[in-house]
């Protein structure tokens, strides 16, 4: 069974009740819809956002169990093994996890996860707390600076970019485009704190992401 992406936000509610992690299923979910157009698999566009939902289904309760645990809990619940191994490869070579990024899907996901953390943490410093005018030089010099959202790994988004066969700018330019188009994502019309400090999953949880930006 592969969950409409209601379905998956439903069942990332189950396991998740922190809005800080929910908002950023959401965001990598429609993040991933948009690029699932972007890289001609429109017609697929549905997974994308399932499999961006789902990603840290476990990461909440089970931290360090995470993309093991989430294994389970989906083969439990009957999910196909497309979206399985969708999920649990963007925790390759930072996790228990055996499945490494192979397909488009795949490989995008483990990109643009951690992409849209240092994005978010980003927009916490801008006076507009807005995506929307964020512009990849101003991100080029938050990704060289190392204490700056520190939780947000800068070897797995260049690891990345280099697995996509992209420069590490189009990837920024590209996840910027696709945050902008996510309701989920800051755009200056509500306090978006929470959401911006989103992270993925590799290195710390997602409040001490929000915690380095603010200090930064």
């Amino acid at each position: 069974m592969v969950p409409t992406p209601e379905e998956a936000l439903e069942l990332l509610e189950r396991y998740n009740q922190d809005p800080f992690h929910l908002t950023h299923g959401r965001i990598v979910g429609e993040v991933l819809r948009w690029y699932a157009a972007d890289m001609g698999h429109a017609d697929e566009a549905d997974l994308w956002q399932t499999v961006g939902t789902l990603h840290d289904l476990d990461f909440e309760r089970w931290p360090e169990e995470h993309c093991v645990r989430e294994e389970q809990l989906m083969r439990e619940a009957g999910i196909d093994e497309l979206v399985i191994r969708a999920c649990c490869s963007h925790g390759w070579g930072l996790t228990g996890t055996p499945y490494e990024p192979e397909s488009d899907l795949e490989k995008v996901l483990f990109a643009a996860d951690e992409l849209t953390g240092l994005i978010g943490a980003a927009v916490l410093m801008r006076p507009s707390k807005s995506v929307d005018d964020l512009t990849v030089k101003s991100l080029k010099k938050k990704f060289k600076d190392k204490k700056f959202a520190a939780g947000c790994s800068r070897d797995v988004i260049e690891q990345g970019a280099d697995r996509l066969g992209w420069e590490l700018a189009t990837l920024m330019e590209k996840t910027i485009e696709a945050m902008r188009q996510s309701p989920s994502a800051p755009h200056g019309d509500e306090a978006n704190g929470h959401e911006a400090g989103a992270t993925a999953t590799s290195t710390a949880p997602a409040q001490s992401v929000a915690s380095s930006a603010t200090q930064a």
